[in-house]
């Protein structure tokens, strides 16, 4: 298994365009959590420009890949772009590569 980060750039106006799709996305994250894909997500602080970060276990990236995919806040514009990232994570007690 490893880590994967999926990071979200959202629209400058997300506030106003996610509230119609906002049950739907978290429906979508909350079935992702469910099948023990989706750690964490959430909005990052409000201090630079609107974006999300999710993080997800996995063996490959397809799965948040797919996850963003099919997710309301990007099909609906929401979301104005995303990435994923493998996240080597080293230290804590759910590091997937721990550090001795």
């Amino acid at each position: 298994m490893k880590h994967f980060l999926l990071l979200y750039d959202f629209h400058p106006d997300f506030m106003t365009l996610r509230t119609p799709h906002r049950a739907m996305h978290l429906a979508h994250a909350r079935a992702a959590a469910a099948r023990g894909e989706l750690v964490l997500g959430g909005a990052l602080d409000a201090n630079g420009p609107p974006m999300g970060a999710l993080l997800f276990k996995a063996e490959n990236p397809a799965v948040p890949e797919a996850f963003a995919a099919a997710d309301p806040y990007v099909t609906q514009g929401v979301v104005s772009a995303w990435r994923v990232r493998e996240w080597t994570t080293v230290v804590g007690p759910e590091a997937l590569t721990p550090l001795p």
